[in-house]
């Protein structure tokens, strides 16, 4: 029998033995998997969905609530803002500003989040069209992929947004005409696969019913013949409003003709320069205007720097486990050279050498070390998918299970590490044992 197979056999003399120490390999191993694979792929979602935005202008509140709102899509927004308010932010000849992207926030469809933007947001989140074409007026929109996936949409299909964000049908805005899919995006791995977008004009139409908001749109074959003519007379007075509005694709905002009064819920803003007078925008706007600034670099790491402190207590309870399970490995060995030191002797006896006997010790620790960190890592990436699930059905964000990192194979290794110095001392001891005496005693 060789020496892998006898490790084996001894391993299996005493089960429960095993089975404990691949129980403790199992969990710390699994547990310090499992918040690699969380620390990477929440990073990763965080960061490419900053798109270089430097700062976000929003309502009074919590800076870091506004962040996840306006950018991360996963709280609800902190409230609206004045076109008035935010006028000077819009021009595109601002020093400072390079680029400002507005959002209406706060209606949703079957638990989606609809965005009223300009077709800018399509640049910064590097998204393009997959069918169809880009959202042109009211209540037309575009959906991102996972939308379309997820809720089988097609180019023409029509449907009511429900007032907050959450899926409730009896929140429906049953008293405004139907928003229009004009288009689906390309997957991009970004927020925007999660979006429906359209035009700022389309929220005020939908919270404020105002007749003067009213245009004519590729919606109107969708209503009634009333509706339509309505509009149509009412928009003949207005069309080179609208069309300031809508067609003046050289302005980098659609907002410019917007009345003072009218609402955004966010602006995203990126600088020409990060010079001292953009660091200090921030500063100034929260303490001079009844808007509030955040930076969103800063505040996710300040998000992460909470999460930190749990994170590592979990790492401290998976190490604790990890030396248990270390503990568990010699204790187990030693107690089986105990019990098997008259075997041993009589394999001495007959030609085994001492290495080869410090062999057989010390292979049973990388045995369980080995088995204890494949249950773990495959307990760590089956949690993972699992709480995959939980996020994408929450949040709408994609983690996966089946994503591998190096420092798991590192991990592995050390794991490897920690099941053969368990075995050290056994092993050493069983080697260098007296074969005469422990005859003599058997």
């Amino acid at each position: 029998m060789n020496i892998l197979k006898l490790s084996w056999k001894n391993l299996l003399h005493k089960p429960m033995r095993l089975t404990l120490s691949l129980i403790l390999f199992a969990l710390g191993v699994g547990l310090i998997s499992f918040l690699i694979l969380m620390d990477k792929q929440l990073q990763d979602n965080f960061e490419k969905n900053l798109a270089e935005v430097d700062l976000v202008i929003g309502a009074k509140g919590s800076p870091l609530q506004m962040i996840l709102s306006a950018m991360y899509h996963v709280d609800a927004p902190t409230g609206n803002i004045s076109i008035g308010d935010i006028r000077p932010f819009l021009n595109p000849k601002h020093p400072l500003i390079k680029d400002a992207l507005p959002l209406s926030l706060g209606d949703s469809y079957k638990g989606f989040r609809i965005a009223g933007t300009t077709t800018k947001i399509l640049e910064w989140y590097n998204g393009q069209i997959d069918q169809g074409e880009v959202w042109g007026k009211d209540f037309e929109v575009a959906v991102g992929a996972k939308v379309a996936a997820d809720l089988g949409i097609n180019i023409g299909d029509t449907f009511k947004s429900s007032h907050g964000l959450n899926d409730d049908e009896g929140l429906e805005h049953d008293d405004v005409q139907s928003f229009i899919v004009k288009g689906i995006l390309q997957p991009t791995g970004s927020v925007l696969d999660q979006l429906i977008l359209t035009t700022n004009r389309t929220f005020w139409r939908v919270h404020d019913h105002e007749d003067h908001l009213d245009i004519q749109d590729t919606s109107d074959n969708h209503q009634d013949e009333h509706n339509h003519d309505h509009h149509e007379e009412h928009n003949h007075d207005h069309h080179d409003h609208e069309h300031d509005v809508h067609h003046n694709h050289d302005e980098p905002f659609d907002l410019r003709a917007s009345a003072d009064d009218k609402e955004i819920t966010n602006l995203l803003i990126r600088f020409r320069g990060r010079n001292f007078q953009a660091l200090n925008m921030q500063r100034s706007i929260n303490e001079n205007t009844n808007m509030q600034a955040a930076t969103p670099a800063i505040e996710i790491n300040r998000l992460f720097s909470m999460m930190d402190s749990a994170e590592r207590a979990l790492r401290l309870l998976a190490i604790v486990i990890i030396i248990v399970s270390a503990l568990s490995v010699f204790i187990s060995l030693y107690s089986s050279l105990n019990e098997r030191q008259y075997e041993l002797a009589l394999m001495r006896s007959m030609g085994a050498s001492r290495m080869k006997i410090f062999g057989l010790i010390t292979l049973e620790g990388l045995i369980i070390a080995i088995i204890g960190a494949i249950i773990g890592l495959f307990l760590s990436h089956f949690s993972m998918g699992y709480f995959s699930s939980f996020l994408d059905d929450t949040y709408r964000y994609e983690f996966s299970g089946w994503q591998f990192l190096t420092a798991e194979f590192y991990l592995f290794l050390t794991a490897l590490a920690i099941g053969i110095i368990s075995a050290l001392i056994p092993a050493y001891q069983a080697a260098n044992k007296d074969i005469a005496d422990t005859i003599t005693k058997g």
